[in-house]
């Protein structure tokens, strides 16, 4: 990624093998050159269509007006260090709000030589987008990148004078020629009066028991949104830049006294000496080999955030590999999962606001469990407002601050072999009421982490093998305060197996040739009912494989070929998406869409059903 991994540097001693230690390999590479005689390179050819294949963005409703708005076109050449780049944003005057979809299209056109950069869309400060770039050939590549925005609506429908920013680091000089050339428009569908008289307002008026359920409100974009990130936007960009286990990145805020729910949204992705976190050896390892690497801290990583102190949430992220990783030929022309678009981790902050509601300035603070330099975070904190009321009542009612349950074993076997074994877990329950015009509400979020990690080198350092399983399940239960009624649950279960194993032969004239075998899914089940709205289940199973070799120098990839297949498996009660797609050598050899949808009874169906997770939308956690 941007921050690229420093030349190889052995030890004297260490000179004396014929490959390099899988450990001080960077795992990173550019794609190949013009004139490098590989066999992927697709010569006089027009620019490749590269290929996202998950869920697509929702369909909008019929008889709903549409607008696109163009908002953005730039060419990001020497942008390393400079800040993002800007453009004036307002809502369209044609699609006024309310809006029953809006679609951000981040479309990228590249040809020449490049590495994979990470990007970044923010409107006002607050993200929509994170994403990054697929390494170019040299006849060129292009993609779009789709994105359901809808729950941003209140960002969205703000007066003249909004500004969108987008930041993408690029370098350009005599070896590295790509320009990345961006545009970003946004796609706005209005809402039919059927859907707008559909139960859709946030008042309570009308509710014949309030209290005993909950408004159709609380499952509609929040009513205000506030950017915890850094607020200048300067040349560092608006994301924090975490550094170490101890660099803890925060924000003072204060929210509105008839905040009746808070969700914070994080957006993150780890670079540099952390990109592959996954297969980091431990410092032990690195020590007794006198390696001079800096990808160390092992192989356990966990985002965190804490109100005022207290500890209120964590996820483990999901192992995004950019097109730049293990092999570079495996992403031609189909990205890793979620590697267009990264996917965003909700957390349950509704709880805690009886810490948050006095109309005070309250510290939002955001760190990552081992890792080092560098991860990229911020994070959205939505609100949901009583519109009845100016103020409500809340109370955090059950609290105990969890603790990280954490088992290592290292071995390690001169010279350069060990085998690394982690298993970790965290498990979380937090309670808190909140008493507004709706009726008075105690949310129970339930939380329970559990990830295993492997990292084994044989074959004095030549052979790798990492293992990891991550999962997390949450529940997030809603009852009535007086009679213990349960009026709305969300159960989300997450899995992240993935599994690789990567061989190292000499080569001549200073290369070596990299064979990789690699397997990684995202697995993502919902269960969610709401009295009197809806009751239903999603489920989102993304699965890829990919083999091949690599004949490379230093970080270059001068020869080779990768197969790699991808099946996706999305499913609700509107009906199933599938697609399987298989890839040889930067070509497309097969792609199979198959889909069928049910009738849709009602408008709040239609919503409910339009919600569904994409690859790149938010996990509840």
């Amino acid at each position: 990624m941007q921050q690229r991994a420093p030349p190889l540097r052995l030890p004297l001693h260490l000179l004396l093998l014929l490959v390099p230690a899988l450990s001080e390999v960077p795992d990173h590479y550019a794609s190949p050159r013009v004139g490098s005689g590989t066999r992927t390179g697709l010569s006089n050819a027009p620019a490749q269509e590269y290929l996202d294949p998950t869920y697509p963005v929702p369909r909008p409703p019929p008889v709903a007006p549409t607008c696109v708005v163009p908002v953005l076109s730039y060419s990001f050449a020497n942008t390393y260090g400079a800040p993002p780049a800007k453009a004036a944003y307002a809502p369209p005057a044609g699609c006024p709000a309310p809006w029953s979809l809006v679609v951000l299209s981040f479309s990228v056109a590249i040809a020449g030589d490049q590495y994979d950069r990470v990007a970044a869309v923010w409107l006002d400060g607050a993200e929509l987008l994170r994403t990054t770039t697929a390494e170019p050939t040299p006849d060129g590549v292009r993609w779009t990148v789709r994105k359901d925005v809808t729950r941003y609506s209140a960002l969205l429908r703000s007066p003249p004078g909004g500004v969108l920013s987008v930041m993408l680091e690029n370098l350009v000089n005599d070896v590295y020629t790509g320009v990345y050339n961006v545009s970003v428009s946004l796609e706005f569908h209005g809402a039919p009066a059927y859907l707008v008289n559909d139960g859709g307002s946030s008042s309570a008026a009308g509710s014949a028991d309030p209290g005993q359920k909950l408004p159709a409100s609380y499952f509609q974009p929040a009513d205000l949104i506030l950017p915890i990130s850094e607020g200048t936007g300067n040349s560092s960009g608006f994301w924090f830049r975490i550094q170490n286990s101890s660099d803890c990145r925060s924000k003072l805020v204060s929210i509105p006294s008839n905040t009746y729910r808070a969700v914070l949204e994080f957006f993150v992705s780890p670079h540099s000496n952390d990109e592959f976190w996954y297969s980091n050896p431990p410092d032990l390892y690195i020590r007794e080999n006198d390696l001079t690497t800096g990808r160390g801290n092992a192989a356990y990583r966990e985002v965190v955030v804490s109100v005022d102190g207290h500890f209120a949430g964590s996820f483990s992220p999901f192992p995004v590999i950019y097109t730049g990783g293990i092999n570079p030929l495996f992403w031609q022309p189909v990205a890793a999962l979620g590697a267009f678009d990264l996917p965003t981790y909700d957390v349950e902050l509704t709880p805690f606001l009886g810490l948050l509601v006095d109309g005070k300035a309250h510290e939002i603070v955001l760190s990552v469990v081992d890792g080092i330099a560098e991860w990229l975070v911020d994070a959205n904190l939505h609100l949901w407002l009583d519109p009845a009321s100016p103020n409500v009542s809340a109370a955090l009612s059950r609290y105990r601050t969890p603790r990280l349950s954490i088992t290592r074993r290292y071995y390690t076997r001169q010279p350069l072999d060990g085998r690394f074994e982690i298993r970790a877990k965290r498990k979380s329950r937090f309670s808190g009421w909140v008493n507004s015009s709706f009726g008075n509400f105690t949310t129970d979020v339930e939380t329970e982490l559990e990830a295993t990690s492997l990292v084994e080198f044989t074959d004095q350092g030549r052979n790798k093998t990492v293992r990891l399983q991550a999962e997390q399940d949450t529940e997030v239960v809603v009852r009535s305060s007086e009679t213990r009624k349960e009026v709305g649950k969300v159960e989300t279960e997450a899995k992240y197996p993935l599994w690789l194993e990567m061989v190292t032969e000499d080569g001549e004239n200073g290369t070596y040739v990299m064979r990789a075998n690699l397997t990684h899914s995202l697995i993502v089940e919902t269960d969610a009912e709401a009295e009197g709205l809806f009751d239903g289940e999603t489920k989102v199973v993304d699965e890829q494989a990919a083999v091949g070799w690599m004949l490379v120098r230093d970080h270059d990839v001068l020869d080779g070929s990768a197969a790699t297949t991808q099946a996706y498996r999305y499913s609700d009660e509107a009906g199933k998406y599938e697609r399987a797609i298989d890839t040889l050598d930067g070509a497309v050899l097969s792609d199979n869409v198959t889909e069928s949808y049910r009738a849709l009874g009602d408008g709040l169906a239609w919503l409910a059903a339009g919600a569904g997770p994409a690859e790149g939308g938010a996990m509840e956690l």
